[in-house]
Order: structure tokens, then sequence, then C-alpha cells
């Protein structure tokens, strides 16, 4: 399997397992409604998930440099397996804490390395796209992941005893499957070279602007993405007075036009300049946020989820590319802090939760408009077409 297009079979199946991350809201609803929680403590489930992010992002980065990206991404498949056989043995509060953890963990671990892995095989211009295509595949797998659930809940498939958890057994074994065939690739890799990189210079690197704003845009991205993700049932259930089982088809449809988006911007990418197509996904958003926040009709509210998904869906590719290549000399330490931007995903779940006990689902949504807001804004900083190396000063790396 010397071919580079070969190869990026079993990293884009890894692209597949990092995906997993996304059942977390499906599952948090899931979790609330069979244990009776309040918004503020469902979305605990979520929130914790994203908040392994801030802890081993950056020393995931500093790790790839001791034993190499693929060894990285294996060992975050191995974590992400263990995380999806907890829920299969018990369902209570206690374990789904434990497999959220790991499952954070995991994918934390994988996304800071495999993103930099894919680097390896794919150089120069086509990143962008690339990545991108890997995002359509993760994107099949969150889009999945609520009709998996659902069928597991109506025993529309076999569920074993699982019910709405046979989702985790699924992909469990879709996780074992990415594992053998990543190690049976060869994959070489450039020997690291000069100094090795500490804690305080990877956060150094925060004081280049283009770091520093593509890190709050990836916050924004992830607390959207995690926002809606749990978010929309529930305003369908609020103002539509649907099931949770009906309901969940909004989780499927955001995920349904994140995965057309991807699909879509890995070939748009290549034709129209990275910023002109970050403003009109920033556009798509907006008019999104205006239609969640006040939308009562069907057709309406799933407008605005799809214009959220398709919107939202390029924007972690075009902002990691363009930072991974203006800082092309530190990129596994970029690539750490990109990801500890993931963290978003625990802020933006905990504000929006609060927001909903105290005025309804609208309050979620206006949390989630500040990111869209912020993103708008910082246009201009996150995306630099021609990909020029960020002229900030150099010294104390």
């Amino acid at each position: 399997m010397n071919n580079k297009y070969l190869t990026l079979i079993p990293l884009m199946l890894c692209f597949f397992a990092m995906g997993f991350v996304d059942l977390v809201g499906i599952a948090s609803n899931y979790v609330k409604a069979d244990l009776g929680l309040s918004d503020t403590v469902a979305n605990v489930l979520p929130s914790l998930v994203f908040f392994w992010f801030l802890i081993f992002s950056v020393p995931t980065g500093m790790l790839m440099n001791r034993i190499g990206r693929k060894r990285t991404v294996l060992l975050s498949l191995a974590v992400t397996v263990v995380s999806l056989m907890v829920p299969i043995f018990s369902a209570g509060f206690t374990a789904m804490l434990l497999s959220f953890s790991l499952l954070g963990i995991g994918n934390a671990l994988m996304q800071t390395s495999l993103n930099p892995l894919i680097s390896t095989v794919i150089r120069g211009g086509n990143l962008a796209a690339t990545l991108t295509f890997g995002q359509f595949v993760k994107a099949i797998a969150s889009f999945l992941a609520p009709y998996i659930a659902i069928w597991g809940a109506t025993a529309a498939i076999p569920s074993f005893g699982l019910s709405w958890r046979v989702l985790f057994a699924v992909y469990f074994v879709v996780g074992l499957l990415a594992t053998l065939l990543l190690v049976a690739t060869p994959i070489e890799e450039e020997p690291q070279t000069g100094r090795a990189s500490s804690m305080a210079d990877c956060l150094r690197l925060l004081g280049r602007p283009v770091v520093l704003l593509s890190f709050v845009g990836i916050m924004c991205h992830v607390g959207i993405d995690v926002g809606t993700n749990t978010t929309a049932p529930k305003i369908l259930m609020e103002r539509l007075g649907m099931s949770l089982n009906d309901a969940a088809f909004a989780t499927s449809l955001y995920f349904i036009f994140r995965t057309v988006g991807c699909l879509t911007g890995s070939l748009l990418l290549r034709l129209m300049s990275n910023r002109t197509f970050f403003v009109v996904s920033v556009a798509m958003m907006v008019l999104s946020m205006a239609g969640l926040a006040f939308a009562t009709d069907r057709l309406m509210l799933y407008t605005a989820i799809a214009l959220v998904g398709y919107g939202n869906s390029n924007i972690f590719s075009l902002v990691y590319s363009n930072a991974l290549l203006s800082v092309s000399d530190k990129q596994n330490e970029v690539s750490g802090l990109m990801i500890m931007g993931l963290f978003g995903g625990t802020v933006f779940p905990l504000l929006m939760g609060f927001a909903a006990d105290a005025v309804g689902q609208v309050g979620a949504v206006a949390v989630m408009a500040v990111g869209v807001v912020y993103l708008g804004m910082a246009t201009r900083g996150l995306t630099t077409d021609g990909l020029t190396p960020d002229p900030s000063p150099k010294g104390g790396e």
C-alpha cells in the first residue's frame, strides 16, 4: 500500500472513527430521558467529552514528536475502542461519565495527531481540500449515529437488549477495524529535527495573531457544532411538541447537511478562494441563528438546521489548515493548540444549558450566536489566501 491514495483509505476510516465523538449529542438526550435529568445536568455529558481537549491536546502534540504521528493515532483508536465498550455493559450515569471521558480523551489524541498525519501524505495546497474530505467522512459517522440510536430504541434493528445503546456496539466494531487497518498500513514520517518543544513553547505560539485567532475560531466552530447537535432536538420538542424519537431527526438533518457541505466544500475549495467560501459559510450561519431563535414553523426550523449544518461544515478545515501552514515549522505544536480549541465544546454546552433552563432554548441559541458573530468579525485573520507565513517574530521558540 505504497500509493498515497491507497494510504488514504485507512486514514479516512480513522476520520470515520473520529466522528464517533458526535454521538454525544443524541446520547445525552437519551440519557436525559432515561434518567430524568435537567438540561444543565444532561449537558455535562457533551461538555465532559470536550473538557479533555483542554488537558490532552498540547501534550499530544509533544507526544507526536517522541513516538510519531501514526503511533499516536493508534493510541487514540485504542482509547476510543475502550470508551465504546463501557455503555454496552452499563447504562448508569457513572458509566456514561466514564465512557464519555474516555471518548473525549481518545478523540483529543486522534484529532491532534490524525490531521498532521494527513499532511505527511498530502502536501501543499490540496491539504485543506483533503482535510475537508476527511470531515465529510467524519460527518457520515455523525449523521448515522442518531439513526442507529433510533433504530435500536424502536427495535427496527436487532439491539440485543441494548435499546439505543446498540449505537456503541456498532461503532465499537468499526473502531476495531480502523485500528487493524492502520496497523497494517506503512506510512513514512519525516524524522523530527531540533530541540523538542516544551509546554511553554507550545503555549507561547498563541502570541502569534494567526494562531490565537484560529484557536478562538475553532472554539466557536465546535461550540456551534456541539450546541446544534444537542439543542436542535430540544427546539423541536419545545416548539412543535415532538417526542424525542421524532425530534432526534433534527440531529441527523444537521449532520446530513454537514456531510453534503464537506463533500461539496472539498470540490468548491479548488474553485474559489478560502476567504470567499468562509464568508458564504458564515452568512449561512447568521441566517440559521435567526431561524433557530424565532421560527415556530417546522419547515423554517428544518431550513435553519440545514443552513447551520452546511455553513459550519468547512469552518474547521479552513481555520485549521490556515494555522498549520502559516506556522509550518511547528506543525505538531500548532495542531495541539488548534485541537485544544475544541474545548469550546465544553464551554458552549454548559452556558447553553444554563441559558436554556433560565429562558428556554432561545437562550441556548443566543449563546451559539456569539460564536457566529466572532467568526464573521475575524474572517480576515482566519483565512489567508495563498497561505503566506505568519510574520510574527520567532523569538522565544
